[in-house]
């Protein structure tokens, strides 16, 4: 009996074996759930690891593109006063400061402006920091005398005005600044305040976190951060800045991952220029770079110490110790930035006190664009946009170099608010809106342009956007096709005013009227023209055929297909302000067309230009015929609906333009040009309803006001070789001699010019051919 227990024992062994296998059957729970915990860790930092190179490595930020105004020139005789270049280096953000220490600053004294300008690299040429006197008399530039140099200059180009950008969905900007130009007291700055450790950790400090985990418990949440600056680069280029465990657990893994695969210096140039440092409105600002700019007007390597401590202590936060909404909490923070730089021996403790009382020196605005002009930014955007992609536009860091002159552009903008304001007062006419384009003459560039009363950046812009008719602003079309036919028509051949009716083709018929519902008789082209009688030019424009006229507007830079019936030789046909500031641009450059535009370079981030708009010119109409219809324009402006415009013109001035009127007075319109610039103002309403107001009454008075304001140069007008003069009677259209009463110079294509003598022509002749007889009879 004995022997048998250990059998019973043996089975009672062999019977435990259960609870052994239970065993392995939680062992093997524990190894898979590690095996899939660990499987899930590596797939998220494999994913962690796979972002931060993507963008790290890739495209790390999408930098605006930056839009620049036409630069300033300065030269003895430009028409700019010194309390004018004091405007322009203010938007310039120029400090003033007597011993001009910095890039950007000047000095003035009486008429006396020193300034010491900024080194800008244009489309065309680098132009270095120069340190000017620029002398000015009561209404001009002097001279110029470039200090360093002790001699005068012929002409210096300014920095030009940043007058918008073109931003990505994300509204950031950024200067990007290499690690290489960085002041070395803002790197000590940093360290000292935010991660005196960088060079040594490995992304992350316990120190920090447990300093950090600590505030957080007795806080009850997340109040401090305690990051790296490894990891504030993670938060910043690859999180929000939302306060959750989860996030901050991804933080450190990130910061990891960033300094196991780069250095120190790629991470450390990463957080400088990634940084975010303030709101310029609706954009952020984010870097040194840009926030050096925006805080203090001038560039990163021009700042002092203490202005260095003030942008490092905004990354604290940059609400919080805004030194524009809160200067005292602003100054406490830069304080205790120079204070650790000194405990840190990064500086002297004397130099920490004697920063420390030193005012902020913030500037009172932000320097940066604010899309000032967004109905010109619109034409500029557009000409882009036919050889850019929007994310190129948005994300590519392009300089785009324009043609506008922000003081023409202010003056215009004044101008229209002050005489729309006396227009409603005086006239019936209410809820006045405008659109008014200004070019330079000589070349097609768009110097102005106002897309409506108040300008909007969400706004409707009439000046491209607004179809119109144009009413009496089409008969130099007219008569220019008239003209091209001088064996039919010339300045002083004869043409009736009077009714008549037209059929047309859908059976009904067209019995246009004069402005004044009168009838004129028979009277000169030139008369026609001058007056702005309707029908003359119907019986001029029907004689030489609709189509013709149609071809001349096309020819003049009208691209927009018109529709061919009678009504368009008065201006039924709706053009937007700028196609007609096209189609005058072609008579102000007597006969050449050339096309407008608002461009002049564009540059790429590294500086390569990628695309110029040079100045571009082509033969579109006759220049003889053109030649007299703007001799005929003049006589519009000195006889004609447009002469109003000589009570603040000099009589000699040459001006050239033409009224526009629509039925029921519904659009007031008037082109016109000087020696220096052309300019096209509508008025209207939005809701298309009567204004009241003629093309004299009302645009024209808006043009009168600015182009006094802005014109420095008369017209000039020089014929084409070919043009021939004769003296005619102007009452009759026949050959005179210039002693008659009544007789006048005019300009005839080649063997156009009358044939025939007036009585008093004839007369006088005579009488010379008498006495010249007499000589040679006894």
């Amino acid at each position: 009996m004995a022997e048998k227990t250990p059998q019973r024992n043996s089975r009672y062994v062999a019977k435990k074996k259960p609870k052994k296998s239970g065993s392995h059957w939680f062992r093997n729970t524990v190894l898979l759930v590690l095996v899939a915990c660990s499987f899930m860790l590596f797939s998220f930092l494999g994913y962690l690891d796979y972002n931060v190179r993507e963008q790290f490595e890739g495209k790390r930020w999408a930098i605006p593109a930056r839009v620049f105004a036409s630069p300033v020139e300065l030269y003895a005789g430009e028409n700019l006063t010194a309390g004018k270049f004091e405007e322009l280096v203010r938007r310039l953000n120029y400090r003033q400061d007597n011993q001009l220490r910095i890039e950007g600053s000047y000095s003035k004294k009486d008429q006396q402006i020193i300034v010491k300008t900024r080194a800008f690299d244009f489309w065309d040429q680098h132009e270095p920091s120069r340190m000017l006197s620029v002398n000015f008399s009561e209404s001009a530039i002097a001279n110029v005398m470039d200090l360093a140099e002790a001699k005068e200059v012929a002409i210096v180009r300014m920095d030009p005005v940043q007058i918008g950008s073109f931003y990505p969905a994300i509204k950031e900007d950024r200067i990007l600044i290499k690690l290489d130009e960085t002041p070395d007291i803002l790197i000590k700055g940093l360290l000292a305040s935010e991660d005196r450790d960088f060079f040594n950790h490995i992304g992350i400090s316990f120190r920090g976190i447990a300093r950090a985990v600590m505030a957080d418990i007795k806080a009850r949440g997340m109040v401090q951060g305690g990051s790296t600056i490894t990891q504030q680069l993670a938060k910043n280029f690859y999180l929000t800045s939302e306060r959750r465990i989860w996030r901050k657990i991804q933080e450190i893994f990130m910061a990891l991952i960033l300094e196991f695969r780069y250095s120190k210096h790629e991470i450390l140039e990463a957080y400088l220029n990634e940084i975010y440092l303030g709101q310029d409105g609706g954009s952020a600002v984010h870097g040194f770079g840009l926030a050096s700019e925006f805080y203090f007007g001038t560039a990163l390597r021009d700042l002092n110490l203490e202005q260095m401590a003030t942008l490092v202590a905004l990354v604290r936060g940059p609400s919080q110790y805004d030194p524009r909404r809160y200067p005292e909490r602003a100054v406490e923070r830069r304080n205790l930035v120079l204070s650790e730089m000194a405990s840190q021996g990064y500086i002297t403790t004397a130099q920490a006190n004697q920063a420390i009382q030193k005012p902020l020196a913030i500037l009172p605005r932000s320097h940066m664009a604010k899309n000032r002009y967004p109905g010109f930014l619109d034409v500029v955007k557009r000409q882009l946009k036919q050889e850019y992609q929007e994310k190129d536009l948005t994300s590519d860091g392009l300089r785009i170099f324009t043609t506008l002159d922000t003081q023409i552009q202010d003056t215009l903008e004044q101008t229209i608010s002050k005489k729309l304001s006396q227009l409603e007062k005086t006239s019936s006419a209410r809820e006045l809106e405008t659109a008014v384009v200004v070019t330079r003459r000589d070349s097609g560039e768009i110097a102005a342009l106002a897309s409506a009363r108040e300008e909007s950046a969400s706004g409707f812009n009439r000046a491209l956007d607004a179809l119109r008719p144009i009413g009496s602003l089409v008969k130099p079309a007219v008569y220019l096709t008239a003209l091209q036919y001088p064996n039919k028509y010339t300045i002083t051949t004869r043409v009736s005013d009077s009714d008549i009716t037209v059929n047309l083709p859908n059976g009904t018929t067209w019995s246009p009227k004069n402005y004044d519902h009168r009838e004129h008789g028979n009277v000169s082209l030139l008369t026609a023209l001058t007056k702005s009688y309707n029908l003359a030019t119907v019986r001029v424009g029907l004689d030489i055929g609709v189509a013709r006229t149609a071809k001349t507007l096309k020819e003049m830079g009208v691209n927009r297909e018109v529709d061919i019936f009678p009504s368009l030789l008065l201006g039924a046909t709706s053009l937007t302000p700028i196609e007609v500031a096209q189609m005058y641009q072609t008579l102000a450059g007597d006969g050449f067309l050339t096309p407008l535009r608002g461009i002049r370079a564009v540059v790429a981030e590294g500086g390569k230009q990628l695309q110029s708009y040079p100045f571009i010119v082509k033969q579109a109409v006759d220049p003889s015929a053109t030649y007299i219809v703007n001799t005929m324009l003049q006589e519009v402006m000195l006889h004609g609906t447009g002469h109003t415009a000589y009570d603040e013109f000099p009589k000699d001035y040459g001006l050239i333009g033409k009224t526009g009127t629509t039925n029921d007075a519904k659009d007031s319109w008037f082109a016109g040009y000087t020696g220096d610039y052309l300019s096209v103002v509508w008025l209207g309403r939005d809701d298309n309803k009567p204004i009241g107001l003629t093309g004299s009454t009302g645009a024209l008075q808006v043009w009168t006001a600015l182009m006094k304001q802005i014109s420095k140069q008369p017209v000039t007008l020089i014929p084409p070789e070919n043009i021939t003069t004769a003296w005619v009677d102007s009452g009759n259209g026949l050959l005179a001699n210039k002693a008659c009463r009544g007789a006048k110079e005019f300009p005839y294509l080649p063997g156009s010019a009358p044939t025939a003598y007036s009585t008093c022509g004839q007369a006088v002749i005579e009488q010379d051919k008498n006495w010249f007889d007499d000589l040679f009879t006894e």
